[in-house]
């Protein structure tokens, strides 16, 4: 039976963590989370303050100078990034970072520096070394559209702002950390909005992906959908 390459790209919040990790498990597949990678690099960036200060500050992160572009693109080309327990916790340059990645801080500098497209270039090719064998489920915001435009199985996983920005504050809550769900909602709008608007790599649904709805769907019933239609192309 085929091992294939399984996308899941969607706006901030729709749950593909959570789908991704679920239908990896169940499909026997090893999960690829590319947001940890930006994740990650966002945490490395924050290293040199200065870099991070001014990225923080840029309102289009396109727009930082030549040099800033160039320097995270050298930080992101010299990241040792690897994944271990099927991919479900993640380690910078041997040292685990799993949680540290996932604070709003960290995702909102992802954001950030995924926009940047000497970034994006720099990790492209890391990213398709680490699904080329197939028999993973890839994560991202241009997973079936960018780095694995002929993957066997696409899908594009979206939820109302609402539903998201409920989900996201529940999460931040679970873990300890303060959330209001209004602020997390014009969070949420102001990422897909920079997402959308990037010029290298926006979001959008990938050409031949199917597209599903969770916002009145509990994760059990996305993942059993996912799960039919990918066995459905193994045994094709």
């Amino acid at each position: 039976m085929a091992r294939l390459v399984v996308t899941i790209d969607g706006p901030a919040g729709a749950g593909k963590s959570t789908v991704s990790r679920s239908l990896a498990a169940l499909l026997g597949y090893t999960y690829l989370d590319t947001g940890a990678i930006y994740r990650t690099l966002g945490l490395s960036v924050g290293a040199f303050e200065a870099l991070a200060a001014r990225l923080d500050a840029c309102a289009d992160p396109e727009a930082l100078p030549p040099e800033d572009r160039e320097r995270l693109a050298g930080i992101a080309r010299s990241l040792e990034i690897t994944f271990e327990d099927a991919g479900t916790r993640v380690f910078l340059h041997g040292d685990e970072v799993t949680s540290a990645i996932r604070t709003p801080a960290a995702g909102e500098r992802a954001s950030r520096v995924s926009a940047v497209p000497e970034v994006r270039a720099a990790l492209l090719e890391l990213q398709r070394a680490l699904g080329a064998s197939g028999g993973v489920v890839v994560e991202g915001r241009d997973t079936g559209s960018i780095i694995f435009p002929q993957a066997e199985a696409k899908f594009f996983l979206t939820a109302s702002v609402a539903c998201r920005a409920g989900r996201r504050t529940a999460e931040l809550r679970s873990r300890g950390l303060a959330a209001e769900e209004a602020d997390v909602a014009r969070e949420i709008s102001a990422r897909d909005a920079r997402d959308a608007g990037r010029s290298v790599a926006p979001l959008v649904r990938p050409e031949g992906s199917m597209e599903v709805d969770s916002s009145n769907m509990g994760v059990d019933e996305v993942v059993a959908e996912m799960a039919a239609r990918v066995r459905g192309l193994e045994a094709s």
